[in-house]
């Protein structure tokens, strides 16, 4: 996940305003990069201690039993809250992870073959190892329709896992963890489009077809205004979501389609940003402004840079920087809040009940014991076949950590169960899933921080 430089706050003239005082905790623990990764552990235990509570049932009521009714004439959807969150909040954050995926073919760590070649191996035996243990266990029944979920890894969780561990880690480590879990990630949405679609519409596949070549279009005509790009891809979504494909992959798509070109090359933004900075003061002193009010030349020299700004980054990483933190404070926490609720007291199942299934088994398996042989393995397997190398300053150690990271799903492998489990019949099946997804992640990542704790760089004495 791209991260922002600090820079030190500016000057600023006055006292501070008290509106500012009460905020700046907040904004403080927002640039953090483990606070995503500290809500979303808030959220998922306010939402099994809800729904383990006297309000269980208001929380069931909430999120699956309140229905919101968007209509304009004959048009009409009518979903549940929950609905709404898992289809059109979560194409949001599936358009997140398509453009950190495009980001990193295009111009990151994945775009060097060399480079990406042992991450690629690691996420691929991620993946085939979690399935074929779940598959083991589920060869038949309705629970065999679980066996995508312990292929996920939880990106955004496992770097803020990682994050916590301080300087002590080396950096390639974390870049070498963020390019396998979004190989992972790309496995898990093919997963999805291909295995968790529902019967087809093959008009709406068609106009939602025709939708992506208008992006398309857009993108080969050069317009990079975000907002017209998100106004037809809310379009795609809704051709999408009656097509029988799931709602967000239409996310994905549209992240596709975004441009990546840059306008203005970095040395002339840089000598344009100082000739109007340089302009800027001059004003300053020719009209002997000691008060700090801008003059009508300096505002418009401070909106010159601003439009300098917008046009010297791409539209991709400037709607990436703009989803960072909808996606992370708000989008899957609320996820998180109402879809890690399940019952495991006073329930129709105990938890005796739920940990004694197939499905949970597979699932924890998986995600344990899967993730560590399937990644650790394969990276193994990459070096000593010549396939590539391990990053600079990373250990066979720092791999067995991250292998154990990788093992959390959370998120992802959260989204999956809703897809395999549907419908009242398949409600137990749900809940040995979740309540899986939710002790795996933990041992997981604990266990991964205790490895990666003890752990040195490379050649550290």
């Amino acid at each position: 996940m791209a991260g922002l430089i600090p820079f030190q706050r500016i000057k600023r003239t006055g006292k501070r305003e008290a509106a500012e005082s009460l905020s700046a905790p907040f904004f403080r623990l927002a640039q953090m990069e483990t606070a995503g990764g500290l809500l979303l552990i808030g959220a998922t235990v306010a939402a099994l201690i809800w729904a383990n509570s006297s309000g269980g049932d208001g929380y069931e009521k909430l999120w699956h039993k309140t229905y919101l009714d968007l209509t304009l004439g004959e048009w009409g959807m009518h979903l549940s809250l929950g609905h709404w969150i898992n289809d059109l909040l979560m194409a949001v954050f599936f358009l997140f992870v398509g453009l950190e995926i495009k980001r990193e073919i295009i111009s990151g760590e994945l775009r060097s073959m060399k480079k990406a070649a042992v991450p690629i191996c690691a996420a691929i035996g991620g993946m085939i190892v979690p399935a074929a243990i779940y598959t083991a266990m589920n060869l038949s029944g309705d629970g065999s329709a679980g066996w995508g979920i312990p292929m996920a890894t939880d990106i955004a969780f496992a770097l803020g896992v990682l994050a916590m561990l301080g300087p002590g880690i080396p950096k390639t480590l974390m870049v070498f963890l963020m390019s396998l879990a979004i190989v992972d990630d790309l496995g898990a949405l093919l997963v999805i489009a291909v295995f968790y679609t529902d019967d087809l519409a093959f008009g709406m596949l068609g106009y939602a077809g025709l939708v992506v070549l208008g992006l398309v279009g857009l993108n080969l005509l050069g317009f990079r205004r975000i907002w017209l790009y998100l106004a037809v891809g809310l379009v795609l979504w809704y051709f999408v979501y009656k097509s029988g494909v799931h709602s967000t992959i239409a996310g994905v798509v549209l992240a596709l389609t975004i441009p990546e070109r840059k306008r203005v090359h970095w040395k002339s933004y840089a000598g344009y940003v100082r000739g109007a900075l340089d302009h800027f003061e001059q004003e300053a002193k020719d009209t002997d402004n000691e008060e700090g009010d801008l003059t009508g030349t300096q505002q418009g020299v401070v909106r010159a840079i601003e439009i300098a700004s917008i046009e010297v980054e791409t539209p991709l990483r400037r709607l990436e920087t703009i989803l960072v933190p909808w996606t992370a404070f708000l989008i899957v926490p609320v996820f998180a809040l109402s879809n890690a609720g399940v019952r495991v007291a006073g329930g129709d199942a105990g938890l005796g009940e739920l940990a004694s299934g197939s499905v949970f088994w597979g699932v924890a398996l998986g995600l344990v014991i899967g993730k560590v042989i399937g990644v650790f393995g394969a990276t193994w397997l990459a070096v000593k076949l010549g396939i590539g190398t391990l990053p600079d300053k990373v250990t066979w150690r720092h791999v067995f950590g991250a292998s154990w990271l990788a093992g959390i799903g959370f998120t992802m492998a959260l989204f999956i169960a809703n897809l395999a489990f549907k419908g009242e019949e398949a409600a137990l099946m749900l809940s040995q899933a979740k309540i899986a997804i939710l002790g795996a992640s933990a041992v997981a990542g604990v266990v991964g921080v205790l490895v990666l704790a003890k752990s040195r760089p490379a050649g550290a004495s």
